[in-house]
């Protein structure tokens, strides 16, 4: 369950008290996380989620119990920016100012937690404004469900108005067509990461419940319905394992006539060289834009030799193509981490 998930679960129960929720807004230098982390602090003292590596946790715990006290939201600004850093005695060292907002979550819960719950679930995004500094008093510290529309806010941050605007999406969609034994550990470090997981294959004994006992979604049908009947959203990936070049061939030529950002096809490069020149020959040649979506082989160099090794590299390389990265080494990146 993703840190979101489980702040809505809490935040919905109609039978929890009040809680605290600490929302990283801003940081300026570099921090652990980015801004976004969200923290949430429940009647009983339970942690959910972090704000930080877990140096500025204990201190915003203690903030939080003046929170749910008083109602009242609290900025808190962290400066670990010197060199001789020795905030809360343990020289933080991240060379970055941090301002987190702490707000009081009421039960039940206000408008934008059931509208975001319910986006959610129907993988709708939903923007969420979080005002973190104000003079005006009809504009008070906290979450809202839509951005404010006044265009100063969109700037930076002044010493009178801070607006940390954020669109959360749900969770990646991977699908992953084939049902063999190799595709059970990429759908359980999928789900692992929340990823939403869907097995889509032809044959009835592999796609069932019992080997895959955590995909979202299982889909049996002839190969070439496959794609039209999973109806894939607009930004999901995914991943060609059937081990059956009958089966491989209708699903690619389907996958690449859709726009899906991401295309992995396992097995050597002169397989997939193969399977092209065949949809050639029936007439059915993608665009340049299509082709630059398909990896084949999937996967980054990592060496890997067991199932669980090739998820591992076929997951990094999806990572790496959402976030628009290369994945080489970070300590070969001359560019800030965090852009």
């Amino acid at each position: 369950m993703t840190e979101l998930a489980a702040f809505i679960t809490h935040l919905t129960d109609s039978k929890r008290g009040p809680a605290v929720l600490a929302t990283l807004v801003g940081v300026v230098g570099s921090s652990y996380r980015r801004p976004g982390a969200r923290l949430l602090v429940t009647a009983t003292g339970q942690r959910l989620g972090s704000i930080s590596g877990g140096c500025l946790e204990e201190d915003v715990l203690l903030r939080a119990r003046t929170v749910a006290t008083t109602g009242r939201p609290e900025l808190v600004t962290y400066d670990t920016s010197s060199e001789n850093d020795l905030v809360w005695g343990v020289g933080l060292g991240c060379h970055g100012v941090v301002h987190v907002l702490l707000e009081s979550i009421p039960s039940p819960a206000p408008g934008w937690v059931h509208t975001l719950a319910a986006n959610l679930a129907a993988r709708r995004p939903t923007p969420i404004a979080v005002t973190w500094r104000s003079t005006d008093p009809r504009q008070p510290l906290g979450t809202q469900l839509t951005p404010i529309q006044q265009s100063s806010l969109t700037s930076a941050p002044s010493p009178t108005f801070a607006v940390f605007h954020e669109t959360i999406t749900p969770a990646p969609s991977l699908i992953i067509f084939g049902a063999g034994d190799d595709a059970q550990p990429l759908a359980q470090l999928a789900h692992t990461l929340s990823w939403q997981v869907t097995i889509a294959d032809p044959r009835t004994t592999f796609a069932t419940a019992a080997r895959f006992p955590t995909a979202d979604l299982l889909i049996v049908a002839p190969a070439y319905e496959l794609v039209a009947r999973v109806a894939p959203e607009p930004d999901a990936c995914a991943v060609v394992m059937t081990h059956h070049y009958v089966h491989d061939v209708p699903i690619l030529r389907n996958l690449l006539s859709c726009d899906f950002p991401y295309i992995g096809l396992l097995g050597p490069k002169k397989r997939a060289t193969r399977i092209l020149a065949d949809l050639a020959r029936d007439g059915f040649v993608p665009n340049p834009e299509r082709l630059a979506c398909l990896h084949a082989p999937i996967g980054l160099d990592l060496g890997a030799d067991a199932p669980a090794d090739v998820a591992l590299s076929i997951l990094a390389e999806i990572q790496a193509r959402r976030s628009g990265r290369d994945a080489r080494p970070l300590r070969e990146r001359v560019r800030p981490i965090h852009e």
